[in-house]
């Protein structure tokens, strides 16, 4: 059975930082893309980051890029999202997932891309 488990959200202050991890199980990570998505309240899921299966390859949305690093640990099966000068419109449900399809830059960040999908962990940033 497939299971992502994101941790590391929590609630900082407007300039702070925060590491978010997803560790993976059920199928061979190594093997697929994945990717951070966010949902602020109210508003629709989008694409934060995606990263190759060997880490070399990175896409972000133009609002985080310069402040968010993700990269990946094939060998605990995690994979990780380190956010610096964190901004209130940060405030989201962060969930990472799993795509078997190797595509564009696009596709990467879009959710319809993905097959499986974390619980999510909250994300609160206040000014």
């Amino acid at each position: 059975q497939v299971q992502l488990v994101e941790s590391g959200g929590g609630s900082v202050q407007a300039g702070g930082s925060l590491r978010l991890s997803c560790v993976a199980s059920g199928y061979t990570y190594s093997s697929y893309y994945m990717g951070w998505f966010r949902q602020p309240p109210g508003k629709e899921r989008e694409g934060v980051a995606a990263i190759s299966t060997g880490g070399g390859i990175t896409y972000y949305v133009d609002s985080v890029k310069g402040r968010f690093t993700i990269s990946r640990d094939n060998a605990k099966n995690t994979l990780y999202l380190q956010m610096n000068s964190l901004k209130p419109e940060d405030t989201a449900m962060y969930y990472c997932a799993a795509t078997a399809y190797y595509g564009s830059a696009y596709d990467l960040l879009h959710s319809a891309t993905y097959n499986y999908w974390g619980q999510g962990t909250q994300v609160t940033v206040s000014s």
